[in-house]
């Protein structure tokens, strides 16, 4: 229990670590989503992303954390710009892939354009159908595309929406 009386529980889980590299995936458009199209290439490549895997997508966004306004990267009209999932890629991957969760770099799932008009219905997508996702990861450069496991673990509190998160590779 924390000091403030507030009850929690603690999640720890370890599964399978898929990393999908977007940057070869999305021609560096910073608008871009990662689709099923790309997300079929990475299959071609590496086999299919099977069930309860938790994947993420490298964009190398993080390599802007040090700076507010290139990880917003709005243009002069406040449109914010940075890649995210498309809601086809999605549903793939949770409905015909069977993965456990999702993550990425960047502030959000949805790509910049939308959450600069208030839209955020693909992790409304993601949180409705009882799976999570990992916001703001790091050091993706530095994990395989396949052959990892990753341990994600995390207190949260009851009643809340979500709480920061320690995530790992391990590399057997």
């Amino acid at each position: 229990m924390w000091r403030n009386g507030r009850k929690f529980f603690c999640l720890f889980k370890v599964v399978g670590f898929l990393l999908v590299n977007a940057l070869t995936r999305l021609d560096g458009d910073q608008n871009e989503h990662l689709t099923v199209e790309g997300l079929k290439k990475w299959e071609a490549d590496h086999g299919q992303i099977p069930a309860g895997a938790f994947v993420a997508m490298r964009t190398d966004w993080s390599k802007r954390w040090l700076d507010g306004a290139k990880m917003e990267n709005k243009d002069a009209k406040g449109v914010s710009h940075y890649p995210g999932w498309s809601l086809p890629a999605l549903k793939y991957l949770y409905e015909e892939g069977k993965i456990t969760a999702s993550g990425h770099e960047t502030t959000g799932t949805d790509p910049g354009v939308a959450t600069t008009k208030d839209d955020y219905s693909l992790e409304t997508y993601i949180l409705s159908t009882n799976h999570y996702q990992i916001e703001l990861l790091t050091n993706l450069d530095q994990v395989p595309e396949s052959g990892a496991i990753v341990v994600i673990s995390f207190p949260k509190p009851k009643g809340g929406s979500g709480f920061p998160a320690r995530v790992f590779a391990i590399l057997p």
